[in-house]
């Protein structure tokens, strides 16, 4: 099963001889190489390009370790350039390449090259090369699919039946385009441990791999609800009652979002309009490597619906925060009291602002009315949106807040709402 990937090849076009180092990140699976070297490189054939002006490097595996020296593979890259018209260079997981930055900075001199690297580690990439070329670094992460993407796998599956296959085994494409279920299953489990978490502990030499392992599951417990290292570590003793200090655990987190496996969700305070700083949330990149992290055993819809929003947001290209809004209400006592109400997402783009709550569903008039509190104690005029899994036509209330169908919002174009 191919999956077109659309939105990512055409960002890539929309970079072309741009003079920049196209930086391709994002988790390990998520297809990043695939979109490189199969369906960004065929759209170029496409296009007119030969594939002599066509370089790639992969840097894995023993039979490539020649190209991770930057001496030989420079001299392979110039003796391959033999004539005026543009060459595309693609790079593979760079960061195993010795001294890659200045080796990207040395082909950037090239007037008629076109660069484009892949890799799976934030702190050797996103950040690094970025502030290494001063500007002169492009970043496309790459998530795994989307749900729209996902429902490629069968179209005329019904979005039921794929939503609960999506947020159970995820979006990754090797997953996805799985025959079974059980092969769905065997992979995440096998490659939970072989493939994220080992990288994790040999990239940064953890020496206390049980407490990483359970560190993680202890994240993947309490998605969508606010958490701090401290409050990690309590949680992390209390289930497993091993010794980590405050500042190791901070450090683990580090590596899980270095390594695009969880994502964290800064709080906001939508009235102050500033960052209130910790607690945070966190949430997977994808679904099925959270499930797998547990076995398949932890199974809360409303916190995989809201991991799968979240997620959702981030693919549609915006910053995406937890709101706090602060209300004064009078109690039972007489009395005024200051109540911190939550809105789920606020996600901005551009001078765009959106925010969002996430119902599993609206049964009744007091689960309505909790849902809308918060947005309605919000005074500016930016877009506020409820999306419930229920299957309802879009709809405005008087106070200007819609309501939508989980499906009508993940299905829909990017700017339907």
């Amino acid at each position: 099963m191919e999956f077109k990937r659309s939105a990512y090849v055409q960002e890539l076009r929309l970079r072309m001889h741009n003079g920049l180092v196209k930086v391709i990140t994002g988790m390990r699976r998520s297809g990043k190489s695939y979109l490189l070297f199969k369906l960004f490189y065929d759209d170029l054939l496409k296009s007119g390009v030969t594939e002599d002006h066509i370089l790639t490097y992969t840097m894995e595996g023993a039979e490539n370790k020649q190209y991770r020296e930057p001496e030989f593979l420079l001299s392979d890259v110039r003796s391959k350039i033999k004539d005026r018209g543009c060459y595309y260079l693609f790079f593979d997981e760079v960061q195993l390449l010795k001294d890659f930055e200045e080796v990207l900075n040395s082909l950037l001199h090239v007037s008629n090259a076109d660069i484009y690297v892949t890799g799976s580690n934030s702190r050797f990439l996103s950040k690094d090369v970025i502030t290494e070329f001063r500007g002169r670094g492009d970043e496309i992460h790459v998530y795994p699919l989307t749900f729209r993407e996902f429902m490629e796998s069968d179209p005329h599956r019904s979005p039921g039946a794929a939503w609960n296959e999506f947020i159970t085994y995820g979006g990754l494409p090797m997953v996805a385009g799985a025959a079974t279920d059980r092969q769905k299953n065997s992979y995440l489990l096998a490659h939970f441990k072989e493939t994220w978490l080992k990288d994790i502990i040999e990239h940064n030499r953890t020496r206390k791999t049980q407490e990483l392992e359970d560190l993680i599951k202890v994240l993947a417990s309490s998605i969508g609800a606010l958490t701090s290292p401290r409050k990690l570590l309590a949680t992390f003793k209390s289930e497993y009652g091993s010794a980590l200090s405050v500042n190791t655990v901070k450090q683990y987190l580090d590596f899980l979002t270095d390594a695009f496996l969880v994502n964290p969700a800064q709080r906001y305070d939508v009235k102050g309009r500033r960052y209130i700083g910790s607690p945070v949330k966190y949430y997977f990149e994808d679904l099925g490597v959270r499930n797998a992290c547990l076995d398949f055993r932890q199974y809360e819809e409303s916190q995989l619906m809201e991991n799968a929003l979240y997620n959702e947001l981030k693919c549609r290209g915006y910053n995406v925060d937890v709101g706090a809004v602060e209300q004064h209400e009078r109690g039972a006592d007489g009395r005024r009291h200051l109540k911190t109400l939550e809105v789920d997402f606020v996600a901005n783009l551009g001078s765009r602002r959106i925010y969002f709550q996430s119902a599993l569903s609206m049964s009744d008039e007091d689960k309505l009315r909790q849902e809308k509190a918060s947005l309605k104690a919000i005074s500016d005029s930016f877009q506020k949106i409820i999306i419930v899994k229920d299957e309802i036509k879009p709809r405005y209330d008087d106070d200007g807040i819609l309501t939508v169908g989980l499906f009508d919002f993940l299905l829909n174009p990017r700017d339907a709402f």
